[in-house]
């Protein structure tokens, strides 16, 4: 518990106001021994700097019982050369998605169970690159207890949950707003689409700022939500409509961290092997979000007035605020690692002693990142045609998604005679199936795709799209029974399985999707996830817009059954491309060599 507390906000602050007195790390204590590895390397250089006096200087005669120790695991010049590889092992183990990256977490993950030291690696200049200490090193993400690593994983995907349920919780308001402002049916719909235009555009910014190792994940994450959190105040009692609106983009914009960067976060715990389940907990989280807010704030709203769903979203995010203060950890790697270099330096004097993050980051510009962040998304969306169709694809289902909101009130209060509140309850059948989804998608996991991993190595990436496929059929499926069964003489309970079955099916797309995009190219995979995240957003922004002149114009059934009619063409393109996509990703020039 002490070392979750000493790297989330709260232990940081502690240490700050004690001198870094209390909560110390293990290269602060006054009983530290420099490994083995580090001394060796270091006893044959000159000092620069005289070092403190509770440390051990590193031309000081080593105690011979430490030497035993370090060595146990290790006599030979053979096994010093496996050290140096499980270091070169351990170096690489951040990095992208990548059938190497698959291989070499294998090998790691054998040693895993021994205290095998990893042998730094010195460079022609004469730095001395740090690395975790061990390969059971307790500072790796990786080698963090399954409780941590999921306690975690319970964090990220509850901020995500808050931050989705802060966009469909606004739906029940519409009315009260059209009321209070005297604003149409369309305007009062865009604190809604607003919000979600905000977390799709924020991405943009925050995904490239939590991989600069100096920053790392947690202040971004802590940060903006603190300023989501401080936002939700002023929304809940704005006095004007236009007020209401940029109030609500912002709140969008600066929850979206969880949604930019909660895949990379799970990366850094878990190996490319196991990542798929956390990420399936996060998708679970994205769409349960949307589909539980109208019905907290359907009722609170009938029963009081319009302002309660804001209010609910203050009461959402308070406590996770708070969990995330408390025991939030770092997890980026390049992060952990710069700030080790920084202690040892500060303990041996050595200013060659540097972590291979702080040395790339040193080559960062801002030119750079801004390339990153804003152009090279929509570049790569634009001019790679199985990207352009996976981005448009997931756009597509995710706005119709977003017209449920807009159309469910069309349908169940005058069809069925639903209130306000009993509304939001048939959003519980988009909860359903995203469950079903889930399920279905850990049963594929376990009974044939880590299996099939493991005997046959990382296959190729369009070999993820399966469940996808399978997916894409459910979609027109599912809208087609929506659309034509939402009529009084059928029961209600039918067009709610349509919509069960529809969201199944965007559930395996998406996860499957998820997992596909980084491994086409490994290098611009914080790029690909802000480019899917801009135009699924942006999408859902204008579905929620024209969905109701679209189903007031030409019917409920005629309208579902356009967006059913255009989600057919899924169907051909996933099958398009996972038969092509290896010939199409050989063409593109973002393909590396």
């Amino acid at each position: 518990m002490a070392e979750i507390i000493r790297e989330a906000p709260l232990g940081k602050l502690i240490r700050f106001v004690s001198g870094n007195r209390l909560l110390q790390y293990p290269e602060e204590q006054l009983d530290f021994q420099l490994p083995l590895q580090y001394t060796t390397l270091l006893s044959a250089e000159k000092p620069t700097l005289s070092q403190p006096s509770n440390t051990p200087t590193i031309t000081e005669e080593l105690d011979t019982n430490a030497i035993s120790e370090e060595r146990k695991s290790s006599d030979t010049d053979s096994d010093l050369e496996g050290m140096s590889m499980t270091r070169t092992k351990s170096r690489h183990y951040s990095e992208a998605y990548t059938a190497e990256r698959f291989v070499l977490e294998q090998q790691l993950s054998l040693s895993r169970t021994k205290t095998i030291p990893i042998v730094p690696q010195k460079t022609s200049d004469g730095v001395i690159l740090v690395d975790w200490y061990t390969t059971d090193d307790p500072a790796n993400p990786q080698n963090w207890s399954s409780r941590k690593r999921a306690f975690i994983v319970f964090l990220i995907c509850a901020y995500t949950w808050v931050v989705y349920t802060g966009s469909s919780i606004y739906a029940p308001s519409e009315q009260g707003v059209m009321q209070r402002f005297g604003v149409s049916p369309t305007a009062a719909s865009l604190p809604l689409s607003l919000y979600v235009l905000g977390y799709g555009v924020g991405p943009l910014l925050f995904a490239p700022l939590c991989e600069i190792p100096g920053i790392g994940r947690n202040p971004v994450y802590i940060v903006t939500f603190i300023i989501f959190f401080a936002l939700s105040f002023p929304t809940a009692v704005s006095q004007s409509f236009g007020g209401l609106l940029t109030l609500r983009f912002l709140q969008g914009f600066f929850g979206s961290p969880a949604l930019a960067n909660g895949g990379a976060s799970f990366s850094d715990m878990y190996s490319l092997l196991y990542v798929p389940y956390q990420l399936s907990w996060w998708v679970f989280s994205a769409w349960g979000g949307p589909a539980l807010g109208p019905l907290m704030a359907g009722f609170a709203v009938s029963a009081k007035n319009w302002r309660w769903s804001l209010w609910e979203i203050v009461w959402m995010a308070a406590p996770v605020l708070v969990i995330l203060l408390l025991l939030m950890p770092e997890t980026s790697t390049p992060n952990i690692l710069l700030r080790r270099a920084q202690r040892l330096r500060k303990i041996t004097g050595n200013m060659n002693l540097q972590s291979q993050s702080e040395i790339d980051q040193r080559h960062l510009t801002a030119s750079g990142i801004l390339v990153d962040a804003l152009i090279k998304p929509i570049e790569i969306t634009i001019k790679d045609p199985a990207i352009f169709f996976v981005n448009m694809y997931t756009a597509l289902f995710y706005g119709i998604y977003y017209t449920f909101f807009e159309v469910f009130p069309l349908v169940f209060p005058p069809f069925y005679g639903f209130n306000l509140g009993e509304t939001g309850l048939a959003f519980l059948s988009c909860q359903v199936g995203a469950t079903i989804g889930l399920l279905g998608y850990f049963a594929y996991l376990y009974w044939y795709m880590i299996p099939d991993n493991i005997a046959h190595g990382l296959r190729g990436q369009e070999h993820r799209l399966v469940p996808a496929i399978f997916g894409s059929f459910l979609i027109p499926t599912g809208l087609f029974i929506f659309g034509w069964t939402a009529r009084p003489d059928i029961h209600f309970i039918v067009p709610l399985i349509g919509v069960v079955i529809f969201v199944v099916g965007t559930f395996l797309i998406l996860q499957s999707i998820f997992v596909w995009l980084p491994l086409t190219y490994p290098k611009y995979a914080a790029s690909l996830f802000a480019g899917n995240d801009l135009t699924r957003s942006a999408m859902a922004c204008g579905s929620i817009l024209y969905a109701r002149p679209l189903f007031l114009n030409v019917g409920i059934a005629e309208g579902v059954s356009v967006l059913a009619g255009i989600s057919v063409a899924g169907i051909f393109g996933m099958l398009a491309i996972y038969q092509y996509g290896a010939i199409l990703r050989a063409r593109s020039k973002f393909a590396q060599n």
